[in-house]
């Protein structure tokens, strides 16, 4: 958001700057001031984003241990040791930044535990768990981090069925005995250690505690909680990786003083012109006529970058485009030149040029597609890498926008 709006301002300054000068014009002549853009208290850090809606989602697979927290006592008045059973996960979840995701978690398995016999029961489980990647938030996001700590906390619904054998003191609603079944809905709490193996492998090690009110095992006694304790390890599968958009302000203030330093040749020009046309003015009526020689292509502003090896208009390069099309629907008589470029250091001559054709392309295409700009207005030329607009190798993927002579 900062970007574009650092952009915007620049463009904004280039047509204010045209309107202020027609302001000052007299017979005489114009008067121009320079007055550039400043980008001033600009913070530069890093700023990372979320891609599209189908990035960062994630499928884990685990096993482990449970062990139910109940109430245990034998019919001696024993307590008896706990009882470990094997559970089983699945889940699958996004990472909706570097910081915060959430998850749909399954669990499935058997609880034991004692009544003067072992009783058991079987327990299906849903949770939707709200993650935070502890060490990206204090430490600062970085996508090949081999070790992160996720606390999470979680909300769900659990099934436990086929008590055996049939204990407990909780009746059904229909006063027939002895619950077999039920529903309850815990609040749970975890902490995941995960360890980076590839970009789209982890590793997980994590612990998770529910908390029931007190019939999580069919009787209501002694403690007012019942607590699920387990510890489940296995992997994550990211489907795309990770990726998430990064930018930062500082990236752009070099173009940004390259995009004032154009707009005062403009001014420059837009002065000369002036200056003539009042000069005329001044000469009028004139019987003579006087041929005016055309005046050799100017550069507008805005240009619209690419990544290297691309043709793909960003998101963020959209506003210059937008920019061009008001120009044009404001000017209903004016032609102007689309030209691609493409950066001397990546790709042969031949190829470049066939790049930069596509960029212009890809350009034409939005200003007839989306804006509905007549294509006979449009005049698309390919430079290739065999001219070189600026001397930073890496700002010439770029298309500019010229008036044809």
């Amino acid at each position: 958001m900062k970007k574009n709006l650092l952009i915007v301002a620049a463009l904004g300054g280039m047509f204010w700057s045209a309107s202020e000068a027609n302001a000052q014009e007299t017979i005489t002549g114009v008067v121009v001031e320079e007055t550039p853009v400043l980008v001033q208290d600009v913070e530069c850090k890093d700023i990372y984003t979320p891609g599209s809606w189908k990035d960062n989602w994630f499928i884990q697979l685990g096993a482990g241990i449970r062990s139910p927290f109940v109430e245990n006592v034998r019919s001696d008045g024993k307590s008896d040791d706990r009882h470990i059973t094997a559970i089983y996960n699945l889940g699958v979840g996004r990472w909706i930044s570097p910081y915060l995701g959430f998850r749909f978690s399954a669990y499935y398995g058997s609880m034991h535990w004692n009544k003067g016999v072992t009783a058991s029961a079987r327990v299906a489980n849903l949770n939707v768990d709200f993650m935070w990647d502890m060490f990206n938030s204090i430490g600062g996001y970085r996508p090949k981090r081999v070790f992160s700590i996720v606390p999470y906390i979680g909300l769900g619904g659990s099934y436990v069925y086929h008590f055996h054998p049939v204990v407990g003191n909780i009746q059904d609603r229909k006063g027939n005995g002895i619950k077999s079944n039920q529903w309850l809905l815990p609040v749970s709490a975890g902490l995941q250690l995960r360890f980076r193996l590839s970009e789209y492998v982890d590793f997980f090690a994590e612990g998770r505690a529910m908390f029931y009110g007190d019939n999580f095992n069919n009787e209501a006694y002694g403690r007012p909680i019942d607590i699920d304790l387990s510890a489940v390890g296995g992997f994550t599968f990211h489907l795309t990786g990770s990726k998430f958009k990064r930018y930062n302000p500082c990236d752009y203030v070099d173009y940004i003083n390259n995009a004032n330093a154009q707009i005062n040749d403009l001014r420059g020009a837009l002065a000369t012109t002036s200056a003539a046309l009042a000069a005329a003015q001044a000469q009028l009526p004139c019987p003579d006529v006087t041929v005016v020689e055309p005046a050799p292509a100017v550069t507008l502003l805005p240009t619209v970058r690419f990544k290297i090896n691309s043709a793909y208009v960003s998101s963020e390069e959209m506003v210059n485009v937008y920019n061009v099309a008001e120009y044009l629907k404001a000017n209903p008589n004016t032609s102007i030149v689309v030209r691609g470029y493409a950066d001397e250091d990546t790709g042969t001559s031949e190829y470049n040029m066939k790049l930069s054709e596509r960029r212009a392309q890809a350009v034409a295409d939005i200003l007839v597609g989306d804006y509905g700009i007549d294509s006979s207005r449009l005049v698309l030329e390919a430079a290739g890498s065999n001219t070189q607009v600026y001397d930073t190798n890496d700002w010439n993927r770029i298309v500019i926008f010229a008036v044809p002579e």
